[in-house]
């Protein structure tokens, strides 16, 4: 029975923090130094390995691509397809994994590090909300640094699918450039800064809840951390499902 009662408590428990959060943003006075130091911390951890993941994904993209485009003759639409690929389902997805790996882990270590010294019940006892003082700037910063990456990811990836496309395979430049808007639309675009917008709360919504309940030591800590990446990651794959079956239903697509 425990072993079915435990997960419910927790998603529970969780989404009641989500809740907490939630009322928290309106309420003054905002964190605005802690939200600018958790700004510039994620995005110090996150742009360089963003950056240098997102160019394999836009190669590897524009290769296969390019080769089946060649196989069917439609050699003129591979970089429509390429765009549409990176900008559509590659980029936030990308963003969401270093989001979770690198941000939502730190983020779990550092509100984890502070449960198992007592900081977070001093706080309580001085009457400060750990969720307001807390949580509500780690939130926001990934929310923002989430929607700058996303963008940053776009153009690196596509950059990259355009190299390999026409360096490598022997593509035409401007049939690659021309061929950008033969499927893909500024929806897209909406779509994917949507996704990572959301994977962006939910990556340090996860790692909070974590570091929050984190228990037994540095431990408990480390065995938190994992558990977040992991529970981040599940969460993200059906979030981009969700949202891209919403799109696909809601926006009419190019023919």
């Amino acid at each position: 029975m425990n072993l079915l009662t435990g997960p419910l408590k927790q998603a529970g428990a969780f989404f009641a923090m989500a809740l907490d959060v939630l009322r928290a943003l309106p309420k003054r006075p905002f964190q605005t130094k802690e939200f600018i130091q958790q700004c510039w911390f994620i995005a110090s951890v996150t742009i360089v390995p963003t950056a240098l993941v997102s160019i394999p994904f836009g190669a590897v993209i524009a290769l296969q691509l390019g080769t089946l485009t060649r196989q069917l003759g439609a050699q003129s639409f591979t970089g429509a397809a390429s765009v549409l690929a990176v900008v559509r389902e590659a980029s936030p997805i990308v963003t969401a994994l270093l989001i979770a790996g690198a941000g939502g882990s730190a983020i779990c270590a550092d509100l984890g590090s502070r449960k198992i010294r007592e900081e977070l019940d001093a706080m309580e006892v001085l009457g400060i909300s750990p969720i307001q003082r807390l949580v509500v700037p780690r939130v926001l910063a990934a929310m923002l640094v989430a929607v700058l990456l996303n963008g940053l990811v776009s153009v690196v990836g596509v950059a990259g699918g355009y190299f390999f496309n026409v360096v490598i395979q022997g593509g035409t430049p401007g049939a690659y450039l021309a061929s950008f808007t033969a499927l893909a639309q500024l929806a897209d675009l909406w779509t994917s800064e949507i996704k990572a917008l959301l994977f962006g709360a939910v990556a340090a919504l996860v790692a909070s809840y974590k570091g929050l309940t984190a228990g037994g030591g540095p431990k408990g800590v480390g065995d938190a951390v994992n558990q977040s990446v992991v529970i981040t990651f599940m969460f993200l794959f059906v979030i981009n499902f969700v949202v891209s079956a919403i799109y696909f239903q809601v926006v009419p697509q190019k023919v």
